[in-house]
């Protein structure tokens, strides 16, 4: 009996930290979420419900930069705000992120 408990309890502790946390992954310039995975960078439509990821705009200990761009949103921090036809829908939140992320005019992309 104690062994089950024991089991169940590590499950439920597996689960409980790993359950809608988002994974970046620096070398392909993606992020994970929820068994989805979505690019960090193309076309962008800003929403404030149905979201796939949550992102906190900051000024330093930022996981990602990115530079607002007009065309050519093709490379890793590149984002095109577009209001359709988007590749990811952010919503803009102060708290509870899945990432944060500085808007930069130079030397966008993932921080190693």
């Amino acid at each position: 009996m104690k062994k089950i408990l024991i089991a169940l309890l590590t499950i439920t502790t597996v689960i409980s930290v790993f359950a809608g946390e988002a994974k970046i992954d620096k070398e392909s310039c993606t992020i994970t979420k929820d068994g989805k995975t979505y690019k960090l960078y193309g076309k962008v439509k800003i929403v404030d419900f149905f979201e796939d990821i949550k992102v906190k705009i900051v000024d330093s200990f930022e996981d990602v930069d990115i530079k607002i761009v007009d065309a050519f949103e093709d490379s890793c921090g590149k984002v095109k705000i577009v209001e359709h036809f988007e590749d990811v829908k952010v919503k803009i939140v102060d708290n509870f992120e899945d990432i944060k992320i500085k808007i930069v005019e130079h030397f966008e992309g993932v921080k190693k």
